[in-house]
């Protein structure tokens, strides 16, 4: 029997309150059939109220608790040297209210920083230069630039973000996602420092 495992680590999972994590969960496996059920099989962690919303499985671990089971199989890992594990508790029911008033702060805070940045920048004296500049009249408001340019302003937002609320236009993550994408990778590595640090305090304490 071959007794060569190959195992690779998932970057992020997601679990619940008092879930029993098995390899199976965390990892992509490959071994021989007589051994791939009983290594995927094998108890990781276990959920605890403890464990907050945050659980760092390191490959070191796992690779101890395969061995633990036949010290003569061969583990091979590959890719990320650790699994974050998010809890993911019962979400609180849903306010109405409570989303009709974020929306509004979110919707006059937005307004208020368009209107400072155009006031800034003088763009409605722009507009009655230009206006004035191409038919030769001074008009106070140039109607026929400041309707298409708002509508414009509006439209590239959306192109830029690549939304129009659940609907994409294409598979081009926009830059909005990939900011939170780096944010996301930032965070998972604070994460893991930061629970292999006081994983080490706890060892040493004991």
């Amino acid at each position: 029997m071959n007794k060569t495992v190959y195992v690779r680590l998932k970057h992020r999972i997601q679990a619940r309150p008092d879930e029993t994590i098995t390899l199976r969960k965390i990892a992509k496996v490959i071994a021989d059939e007589s051994l791939i059920d009983k290594v995927e099989n094998q108890i990781i962690h276990h959920i605890q109220p403890t464990d907050q919303t945050h659980v760092v499985i390191d490959v070191i671990r796992v690779i101890e608790i395969i061995q633990s089971m036949d010290a003569s199989i061969d583990v091979q890992t590959v890719g990320p040297a650790q699994t974050i594990i998010e809890i993911k508790y019962d979400r609180k029911n849903f306010s109405p209210v409570l989303f009709f008033l974020i929306w509004l702060l979110l919707f006059v805070g937005s307004a208020m920083t368009i209107i400072n940045f155009h006031e800034d920048v003088s763009m409605q004296k722009m507009h009655r230069h230009l206006y004035q500049f191409v038919t030769g009249e001074v008009v106070d408001k140039p109607l026929i630039l400041q309707i298409p340019y708002s509508i414009g302003l509006g439209l590239g937002m959306v192109l830029f973000f690549n939304h129009i609320f659940k609907k994409k236009f294409n598979e081009e993550p926009s830059p909005l996602e990939v900011e939170i994408f780096n944010y996301q990778m930032d965070l998972d590595q604070y994460i893991a420092i930061k629970e292999n640090k006081e994983s080490m305090k706890k060892r040493v304490d004991q």
